[in-house]
């Protein structure tokens, strides 16, 4: 349970102002919004069901190396923290993907997520929080934790039409994440 309630909240604070919002509200002005969910859902589950097993093996082939693993973790969130902090971007290439894919919509958005969140940030938060947290709690939270931010963006830019508080969002998120980094770092060191 702590795994999931942990990754859910990660990846949410992760994905926030992160390019995938963006598709996700330039997909939901084409397609409803239940395709564009479901499309999400299914590419989420599967990079992440991908990137729990490479965090688990890690963290199974380093066990004795805990602390080290820690402290690398870490790291990892300091930089995800800098990271946010640079923010994402939709270029209008990418903008104009998610305008105009053809074939089915939920094909289409799936495609369209799992090769964005490939490398992505989320992607290697989740690595990194397999490599210490149970498999299955780190999947479905991490899953649940994106497709929540992804749907808040599609609802916000619904009823709003226009973008979040982007500062606020960064900032936010940027500050989680290398509070998240410290403590990781602290465990690692021995210092609680």
């Amino acid at each position: 349970m702590y795994a999931f309630l942990l990754s859910t909240a990660v990846i949410f604070v992760a994905e926030l102002g992160d390019k995938s919002q963006l598709m996700a509200m330039t997909f939901a002005s084409r397609y409803r919004a239940r395709d564009v969910l479901i499309g999400i859902t299914v590419a989420t589950a599967i990079v992440h069901l991908f990137s729990v097993a490479l965090g688990a093996w890690v963290g199974d082939a380093f066990a004795d190396y805990q602390g080290a693993i820690s402290i690398v973790a870490g790291i990892a969130f300091l930089i995800f923290a800098a990271w946010t902090l640079r923010g994402d971007e939709l270029t209008e290439e990418e903008a104009n993907k998610a305008r105009t894919a053809s074939g089915a919509a939920i094909l289409a958005v799936g495609v369209a997520f799992f090769l964005a969140e490939l490398g992505d940030k989320t992607m290697l938060a989740t690595i990194t929080l397999a490599t210490q947290e149970g498999w299955l709690g780190t999947w479905i939270g991490s899953t649940l934790g994106m497709v929540a931010a992804d749907a808040l963006a599609i609802a916000v830019g619904a009823v709003l039409g226009r973008k979040l508080p982007e500062k606020v969002i960064k900032y936010g998120a940027a500050a989680l994440f290398a509070i998240f980094g410290a403590l990781l770092i602290a465990e690692g060191l021995g210092w609680f």
